[in-house]
């Protein structure tokens, strides 16, 4: 009769940790595909404002050369940044050199560096981010390393 018990109680027992064990799991992931969501929100809310600035027949490489930022990086390569390049090409702006954690698989028309290889390249004016979601935790970091401006691309979309 107690084996009997012990064993229910065990069945139990065990099931309550693997139902708070999946659970913990399905927050987990929930709360994943929450920050992804939000990313992508605010990734397509930045591409709004970029058309609605070319629609208004205004220009990022104006806003940069109104505050002397003649000589800039990009930080992030994926569509912000490739479309920054772009948008830049045939300006009086300079892109120096782009910066991405994955510059080593990368193609671009400029230099690509890891965020580690910063501190070692030729000065340059700004520090244009274009991983607006992380750009705190990127701001933070990189003023540690360079000693220049670091703006994101959706604050000067906005100011524009």
């Amino acid at each position: 009769m107690k084996k009997g018990v012990v064993s229910v109680l065990s069945a139990l027992a065990g099931a309550a940790v693997g139902a708070g064990a999946l659970g913990y799991q399905k927050t987990k992931l929930h709360d994943q595909d929450f920050k992804v969501i939000k990313k992508n929100e605010a990734i397509l809310k930045m591409f709004n404002q970029w058309l609605i600035v070319k629609q208004e027949g205004k220009s990022i490489a104006a806003y940069l050369k109104e505050n002397n930022f003649n000589k800039i990086a990009i930080y992030g390569m994926s569509y912000a940044g490739e479309r920054l390049l772009d948008d830049l090409k045939g300006t009086d702006i300079e892109v120096a050199y782009a910066v991405d954690q994955n510059a080593d698989r990368m193609f671009a028309e400029v230099e690509m560096i890891t965020k580690e290889e910063i501190a070692h390249q030729q000065e340059v004016d700004a520090v244009i981010v274009t991983a607006i979601y992380f750009f705190d935790d990127i701001e933070e970091e990189l003023s540690e390393m360079i000693d220049c401006p670091i703006v994101s691309l959706e604050d000067i979309l906005y100011e524009l």
